[in-house]
């Protein structure tokens, strides 16, 4: 791993706090319609937009540091990632005494708003991912991962709707934004450990010399 392009950081640091944006103006609108509709996958999707707000603005502040400062910010996003997953189980526990089916309509349009969102926010980062570390892997895994929650709440609603009519598959859904959410914090702590023994490394000839 190598230190960031000084020319890339400007770049960079535009792209984040625009994502960062994105994504705090749509957790108000979607986390307002999941306490009102009592929906687990919603709910869980809201605070995921929270979190990307959280990890956005934090490359836009860690951006330019050492290598080895970058690593721990990304074992710190790591950690982080997980906030969702902890809500969303949270929610999901609450719901096994009483499924009720969560409004599809209000379930699919939401989500339909922030498959937009997050498909700008993914497409915004996706040249970006590789020049940042495990910082902007964090952000792009994040956006990536809205993508495909987002689409299983539409194909939710759908289900709940015309076959399922009660609150079990969002339910399930909740359940497995915990496990993709679990798999980004991983992925983003493998790279911030690689920058640390990168970090190590440089360190190592520096003492050499």
């Amino acid at each position: 791993m190598h230190e960031i392009d000084p020319t890339r950081v400007r770049a960079l640091k535009r792209t984040v706090l625009i994502v960062a944006l994105l994504n705090l103006g749509y957790f108000f609108v979607e986390n307002a319609v999941a306490l009102a509709i009592g929906s687990v996958s919603l709910f869980a999707d809201s605070v995921d937009f929270l979190e990307d707000t959280a990890v956005n603005l934090l490359i836009f502040l860690a951006l330019g540091w050492p290598l080895a400062h970058r690593s721990v910010a990304g074992k710190v996003m790591a950690g982080v990632i997980l906030v969702p997953a902890v809500a969303a189980l949270w929610q999901a526990i609450a719901k096994f005494q009483n499924p009720e089916a969560p409004d599809p309509l209000s379930l699919v349009l939401t989500a339909g708003g922030a498959v937009v969102v997050n498909t700008i926010c993914a497409v915004l980062l996706l040249r970006q991912r590789d020049h940042g570390g495990s910082m902007t892997r964090a952000a792009w895994l994040a956006a990536r991962n809205d993508v495909i929650i987002n689409i299983g709440i539409i194909v939710m609603g759908v289900v709940t709707l015309t076959v399922v009519r009660n609150g079990w598959p969002d339910v399930v859904l909740g359940l497995g934004i915990v496990a993709l959410n679990l798999r980004a914090a991983k992925e983003v702590w493998e790279v911030a450990e690689e920058e640390n023994l990168a970090a190590k490394a440089l360190a190592g000839e520096v003492d050499d010399d």
